[in-house]
């Protein structure tokens, strides 16, 4: 649990198959970086591709998509020099981790006693 403004939260990172299946799940302070924990993420994975949000765009996480062989399918940030282009059409398959995080949402305000 991470303390913020807002009060304690909880920040939830997903890596999913090209199914929408979960593959990995890492738990940080809700105030916690997307880039910091992208590396752990696909580490010891093989893809074709690596889609990932904006929160996740860096040119090392970048590096290391391309180092294992995939294409990064990640829009650019807006205060990046210079934008990459990506693939608009298969980005649009990100969907996939916002179902996974729509699923897991009821179990895990289920789980805490207050309501969480």
């Amino acid at each position: 649990m991470g303390k913020s403004r807002g009060g304690l939260s909880t920040k939830i990172h997903a890596a999913v198959d090209a199914l929408g299946n979960p593959l990995r799940l890492l738990l940080t302070e809700g105030q916690a970086s997307e880039y910091g924990q992208a590396d752990a993420l696909i580490d010891g994975f093989q893809a074709d591709y690596v889609l990932a949000d904006k929160g996740y765009d860096s040119d090392h996480f970048v590096g290391i998509i391309l180092e294992n062989g995939a294409i990064p399918v990640i829009p650019s940030r807006m205060n990046r020099k210079e934008p990459r282009d990506y693939d608009k059409e298969l980005y649009k398959e990100r969907n996939l981790v916002e179902r996974l995080f729509q699923k897991l949402k009821p179990c895990l305000s289920g789980c805490y006693p207050f309501g969480g």
